[in-house]
């Protein structure tokens, strides 16, 4: 018996060491290689990208269903793939920079295989496209917000009495006025919102937290901070709002505004008339159920205020 268990294991061994064929190694090869697929989120890119010859699709319905099969597919085969927004007006000068011919399909596939390191891009999970495109625009919007209002704060230069960056100044102080709010806020979980006025737009960021100490994705403070140094920096008028949530009690709604590159708390009733008036009627809108609308807490920081 010995003997017997002991030419099975020989046989097991030697069926291990057993090279694989060709077609079984690169399929092995195949799922270590990630795919990236570029999305033309909306009908106005889908038309313009219709002018190429070698571009075949002509319904744009169809086209995301068509998509919506291939990430699926790719799925099935156990592939990590990230979903990337192809932008026409990119594509275009891309191809203008690196040379290439834009009616080509090797053009495009070289072009997508590059924005998802400086574009707007989402993991594939499975998730249905209806939820999958409003993700990828909200995250091209995130950035664009971010790079408009990291320029800004560039574009400031150095203060002309004390020689320091403005723009660097006014993020270390934003930087330390969020670490503030969301030590104030205590346990629970966060949902705080800046909109800023900037000179070509208003600028909003969105940042979740949770816990105490808070914890929070390292990209959306970024963004957070950026646009409201860029608020302080420039003293443009805005706010920021926090909303917190905690299992058995109401939610807590607490206000600022910025004033002057100052963020000064609202009172309970100024956050109730914000949030409890149409924007566009001016009408009353009734109270949102468990939820306390409350004073702006003080987020006084120790550091001098920028008055530059």
């Amino acid at each position: 018996m010995a003997h017997t268990r002991q030419s099975k294991q020989i046989q097991r061994d030697r069926r291990k060491k057993r090279p694989r064929n060709d077609a079984s190694v690169r399929r092995t090869l195949r799922r270590e290689v990630p795919s990236t697929v570029g999305l033309l989120a909306d009908e106005q890119d889908f038309t313009a990208m219709r002018r190429y010859r070698t571009f075949t699709f002509d319904d744009h319905t169809r086209y995301l269903q068509q998509i919506d099969a291939l990430l699926k597919s790719l799925a099935s085969r156990q592939l990590h793939t990230t979903v990337a927004l192809f932008d026409p007006e990119d594509f275009t000068e891309f191809c203008a920079e690196a040379g290439l011919d834009p009616d080509a399909a090797a053009s495009r596939s070289r072009f997508t295989a590059e924005i998802t390191g400086r574009g707007a891009s989402v993991p594939y999970t499975g998730q249905h496209l209806d939820s999958l495109v409003p993700q990828l625009i909200n995250k091209a919007v995130r950035q664009a917000t971010w790079e408009y209002a990291t320029m800004l704060l560039a574009d400031l230069g150095e203060c002309a009495d004390c020689g320091q960056d403005i723009g660097r100044a006014a993020f270390d102080r934003a930087s330390r006025i969020l670490m503030r709010l969301l030590e104030e806020a205590g346990p629970g979980t966060h949902h705080l919102v800046c909109s800023v006025q900037a000179p070509d737009e208003q600028l909003l960021a969105v940042l979740h937290a949770e816990g105490a100490p808070a914890q929070l994705d390292a990209s959306e403070g970024a963004e957070f901070v950026t646009v409201l140094a860029a608020g302080i920096a420039l003293e443009s008028p805005g706010g920021a709002v926090l909303r917190t949530s905690a299992p058995g009690a109401p939610d807590h709604l607490h206000g600022w505004r910025l004033h002057q590159g100052r963020l000064l708390p609202l009172t309970a009733g100024e956050v109730f008339s914000a949030y409890c008036t149409d924007a566009v009627t001016g009408e009353p809108i009734s109270p949102e159920p468990g939820v306390e609308y409350c004073a702006g807490f003080d987020i006084t920081t120790d550091d001098p205020e920028n008055h530059h």
